[in-house]
């Protein structure tokens, strides 16, 4: 099922709360978009929804930030899907909560599916002012 939710900064609630609404308390969300899509700014709304406070970022450099209890951020850019399994990342999904994947391969979204865990994808596209986030769980 994909749904399609067209949001302007200031109305990022409604893509958060259509999150909440219908993915599980665990899942591992792709994030795809250009570059400066949205794809942090969707993850820094889900923290301030959940009452994490501090500054969220892309982890571009360090591969993946830590966000409280149940919030996971990954930047997978310059990493394919055998290094990111050699690194011993894929373990990281154990833990309880949501994963925000951004630039995450489809070889390694298909393996998450095959292995059993909930995913979901997230393609935002710019447009005008606002931004189109196509949701499919």
């Amino acid at each position: 099922m994909v749904k399609k939710i067209t949001a302007s900064l200031s109305e990022l609630d409604k893509v958060v709360s259509y999150l909440e609404e219908t993915l599980p308390a665990d899942a591992i969300i792709f994030l795809r978009g250009d570059l400066a899509a949205g794809k942090t700014t969707l993850t820094q709304a889900i923290a301030k929804a959940r009452g994490i406070e501090g500054e969220v970022t892309s982890p571009t450099f360090s591969l993946q930030h830590c966000y409280g209890e149940g919030l996971y951020h990954y930047d997978l850019y310059r990493l394919e899907h055998e290094e990111f399994m050699q690194m011993g990342l894929f373990e990281e999904f154990e833990k309880p909560g949501w994963h925000m994947v951004e630039w995450g391969s489809d070889a390694l979204k298909a393996f998450l599916e095959g292995v059993g865990y909930n995913v979901a994808t997230i393609d935002i596209e710019p447009y005008d002012n606002a931004r189109i986030y196509r949701i499919n769980v």
